[in-house]
């Protein structure tokens, strides 16, 4: 990957992403004030920040406390002053927040359905308090309309000012599976609790509700836990991600599966040069029991494998998908103003390797495995996080494949429509 060397002699040493303007290194923390905010209350960013009154000021305790704002997806530019005042010194932090209501396109890609584009309503910042809703209406491009699917989703990093992210999804979809030949008319209720208990550590707890018409019903219920030191979950810098998580599927009496999943999901992140960012990710789910042919995965697309279109030959009970990549940060985040709406935009330059393994029971065998290499360019957007652009090669096909995706790879391959 000659053009990332070449990039790095031209860009050259290490830099963080934020730094105080006239903040000296070391000084306690005097008074801390907050300005900028019309809608967001003011406790949605003061419980991000671990700078505080009389904490000393670092540089890279500063960009910690920015990477946190950001992941809240509410704010377009994000910036710190000081004036010093005898043996303190006095921050301002100066935020520019993003239109809370946005109108917009909505799109997706699916291993069952492919590209479905529509239109949707999204609340980033309801009530001032971080909590987002949004309604979606989505149907397939190619058969046009031949598949939808509605949506509502709500979701805050908070509930009652507890450490508890929370996420609920409604979801109603009315498709033609080509991958498994059959009419998918389902509707789903999911809800997911994450509890920071203790800073890295964290207990999850899922439940969710799965009408599928002409099969019966699926409930699920699962724990687990994880251990989260990454600077952002959703365009991380640095830092690490493990979960483990256990989940029965089905085993009620008119369910038409039961199974249990054991899943492992492993992701870690290093910049060791400015604007250049290495990362790999590992996600294993091992199913045991009966799984039903709609629950089988897929592998192929933006969400999976980036080396072949998804396919109903290539499927299997469980699964592995491994990732190594490496990021150009061409544009950092660059807030904008359109027709007074206020949001950011960003740019990356990607290359990487993908790695895929479908197969049934307990014994992976060497054929079970795919090998791909991509490239590509992320625009990064508010409320959808990126969009990506990518081209990947894999030996088995011979010839290059185009893809469109949503949001970070490694969040769309834990809930893909399979």
């Amino acid at each position: 990957m000659f053009f990332t060397f070449l990039l790095l002699l031209l860009l050259g040493g290490t830099a963080l992403a934020y730094t105080g303007g006239g903040c000296a290194e070391g000084v306690p923390v005097g008074e801390l004030k907050v300005v900028g905010l019309s809608m967001t209350k003011e406790k949605v960013v003061t419980r991000e920040l671990a700078l505080k009154p009389g904490v000393p000021y670092s540089d890279s305790l500063y960009e910690a406390d920015a990477r946190r704002l950001e992941r809240l997806d509410i704010f377009a530019s994000i910036e710190l002053t000081c004036e010093q005042a005898g043996s303190v010194q006095n921050l301002t932090l100066h935020l520019s927040e993003i239109f809370p209501v946005i109108p917009s396109s909505a799109g997706k890609r699916t291993d069952q359905d492919g590209l479905l584009l529509g239109v949707a309503l999204a609340f980033l910042n309801a009530g001032g308090e971080d909590v987002r809703a949004e309604a979606q209406y989505r149907a397939s491009v190619s058969p046009a309309f031949e598949n939808s699917e509605f949506a509502i989703y709500l979701s805050s990093p908070w509930l009652f000012d507890l450490p508890i992210e929370w996420n609920i999804d409604l979801v109603r979809t009315d498709s033609h599976d080509d991958l498994r030949g059959f009419h998918s008319k389902s509707w789903l209720a999911d809800l997911d609790l994450r509890w920071r208990f203790l800073d890295p550590f964290q207990f999850l707890f899922t439940t969710a509700y799965r009408y599928q018409e002409s099969y019966g019903n699926i409930p699920e219920l699962g724990a687990g836990f994880a251990i989260d030191t990454r600077d952002s979950p959703t365009d991380t810098r640095r830092g690490f991600y493990e979960e483990f998580m256990l989940t029965q599927v089905g085993g009620s009496m008119d369910s038409p599966e039961n199974y249990r999943e054991i899943l492992f999901d492993t992701r870690a992140s290093v910049s060791p040069y400015r604007r250049w960012v290495l990362g790999g990710s590992l996600l294993l789910r091992y199913r045991l029991g009966d799984v039903d042919f709609f629950d089988r995965f897929h592998h192929g697309g933006s969400n999976s494998f980036r080396g072949y279109e998804a396919d109903s030959s290539n499927h299997g009970e469980s699964e592995v998908l491994m990732n190594f990549e490496e990021r150009i940060i061409i544009l950092e985040r660059v807030p904008i103003t359109v027709v007074g709406v206020r949001f950011y935009y960003g740019l990356q330059l990607v290359a990487g390797l993908d790695g895929s393994v479908l197969f049934d029971g307990d014994e992976i065998l060497e054929e079970n495995f795919s090998g791909a290499a991509y490239v590509g360019v992320h625009i990064l957007l508010p409320a959808i996080d990126r969009v990506r652009f990518e081209v990947g090669y894999a030996p088995d096909t011979g010839e290059p494949k185009f893809f469109i995706g949503l949001n970070e790879k490694n969040i769309s391959q834990r809930w893909r429509t399979r």
